[in-house]
């Protein structure tokens, strides 16, 4: 007898916590035990490191952010495991890049829209932002990164999702992004500086395949990339000729290659100009669609495009310091 009234008893008392705890947070269930509610991280799963690094960076230790792509992972061509799928289901919410970037993992996005909150980054981007090349009738290049400033809207949109998806932790998601937003601020200041600095008969970037479309418009660079924009796509020998035709006629002394794209046809190229007479150097390594080395500096956002910038105005004439925007670059530019 005495023991069911204090079983009884300690319910009552239990369930009265709980309630006390359900008016302290105003509108959400007193019975909310959703991770965030309860102090741990909640899941976040992310693609390109581009967009796994600035997520992080505006979570903080809200979040517990899991990339799929490591370094060097070409995401035109990438296609989810069945470890990328449970991770996917498991997820609070998902951030993609976007405008078929991430081409084979489409119907992943769709089938997990159904249970998670995914959001396609790029997407949400005023049009004038965006990019559309002649030849992709209509359609968005998806190379959007490559303009810093374009990349601050991405980021923006992430700190808006993460403040949607956990409103307690908005105080923070503004902090953060707001750091964020001044270093890219910074990064594309110097940018100009230093790709303004290239002669204006030397203001051609010749890439392996056409990603820096964006980073061109930006910085008044003419780009030509061998292949298309999605590295599927396989250069020609008249294209390989035409362009040969423009190192000669140019005098444009480096070409560049990219960390997710085979070097071939960038060789073909040189040996096309040597064997008219002009000489054409590998002015280095670009990165593209994978940023550098896990836990580098070249492993961040600011990193890859600080490493670019500084390599393509050294390799074109330019004048930018040797170790770049921050001094942190980890290896010596031409």
């Amino acid at each position: 007898m005495y023991r069911l009234i204090f079983r009884t008893f300690s319910i009552v008392l239990f369930l009265a916590a709980l309630i006390g705890c359900g008016a302290s947070t105003g509108n959400e269930s007193m019975l909310d035990l959703s991770s965030s509610s309860a102090g741990e991280p909640y899941r976040v799963v992310t693609t390109t490191g581009m967009i796994t690094d600035i997520t992080r960076r505006i979570a903080g230790e809200r979040a517990s952010v899991t990339g799929l792509m490591s370094s060097g992972i070409d995401p035109h061509l990438y296609q989810p495991t069945r470890s990328d799928m449970k991770k996917l289901i498991g997820a609070d919410i998902v951030f993609y890049s976007g405008l078929h970037l991430e081409g084979k993992m489409i119907d992943a996005f769709d089938r997990i829209a159904k249970r998670t909150t995914v959001h396609a980054v790029t997407e949400t981007l005023d049009r004038d932002t965006l990019f559309s090349p002649p030849a992709f009738d209509g359609n968005y290049d998806p190379h959007v990164w490559m303009d810093p400033l374009a990349w601050r809207q991405a980021a923006a949109a992430i700190h808006d999702a993460l403040v949607e998806h956990d409103p307690a932790g908005q105080a923070i998601y503004d902090t953060n992004a707001e750091e964020v937003y001044a270093q890219i601020d910074a990064l594309h200041a110097y940018a100009e500086r230093a790709l303004g600095s290239i002669p204006e008969h030397q203001r051609v970037l010749v890439t392996a395949h056409d990603a820096f479309s964006y980073f061109g418009r930006r910085y008044g660079l003419r780009v030509v990339g061998i292949q298309g924009i999605s590295t599927e796509s396989e250069a020609g020998v008249r294209d390989v000729e035409r362009l040969v035709d423009l190192l000669v006629s140019r005098e444009i002394s480096a070409v560049f290659v990219e960390t997710t794209v085979s070097q071939r046809n960038i060789k073909a190229l040189i040996a096309g100009a040597q064997s008219r007479g002009h000489t054409v150097t590998i002015g280095g390594a670009l990165f593209s669609d994978a940023m550098g080395p896990d836990g580098s500096y070249e492993g961040t956002y600011i990193g890859m495009i600080d490493h670019n910038v500084t390599l393509i105005a050294r390799a074109l004439g330019g004048d930018a310091p040797e170790r770049g925007l921050n001094g942190q670059l980890s290896e010596s530019t031409p």
